[in-house]
């Protein structure tokens, strides 16, 4: 019998500054409910290291962060060992309905964690960075995957990425509202 295994929700509120987009929930993460929560996978690591957070952070701080401005979600839904089991059609009706959400909640920068979710969702070649693409006033920004299995970025380059996302941040000025707003709720 396959284990059926319940998707992340979505974290996701209006006025957040940065949203990270993943390709699918990884089945530890799906079964611990925690985004990245993967022993080996270096997101957490990566965005501590970055300064796009002011306290160290784990998978268990997800939720928490829509606080700080930082939202997550996933271009297909269903978690699976590898994105490598999703079809041609799951991210075709994924991306549809990540492109809805993300104009619904229009956060200042969309972050895929992953050239592939890109892709999906845009077509074309990419690379890691800024991109010319935006989604309404979104900006779009493409770090590599943080997935172990994504052996063609080392360490260090995955991590000058986050640098680089804090960087794009810093320069668009995004804001959540919360913060903008000094916090009243």
């Amino acid at each position: 019998m396959v284990e059926e295994l319940k998707t992340l929700p979505d974290l996701l509120k209006p006025g957040l500054r940065l949203v990270f987009v993943g390709i699918n929930p990884g089945s530890y993460s799906a079964r611990r409910g925690h985004y990245y929560a993967g022993p080996g996978n270096l997101f957490w690591w990566a965005l501590n290291e970055s300064g796009l957070v002011d306290r160290p952070v784990g998978p268990e701080d997800d939720a928490s962060l829509t606080g700080l401005g930082i939202g997550f979600t996933d271009v297909v839904k269903r978690p699976s060992n590898s994105a490598s089991d999703l079809n041609r059609q799951e991210f075709k009706k994924g991306a549809e309905e990540l492109l809805k959400k993300l104009q619904s909640f229009k956060p200042c920068l969309v972050c895929f964690n992953g050239l592939t979710g890109y892709a999906h969702c845009f077509g074309g070649k990419v690379r890691p960075g800024l991109q010319k693409t935006s989604l309404g006033d979104s900006k779009i920004y493409v770090v590599p995957s943080t997935s172990r299995r994504n052996a063609q970025y080392q360490r260090d380059q995955v991590l000058r990425w986050f640098k680089g996302l804090r960087a794009c941040l810093d320069q668009l000025k995004c804001e959540s509202m919360t913060q903008a707003d000094g916090g009243a709720g």
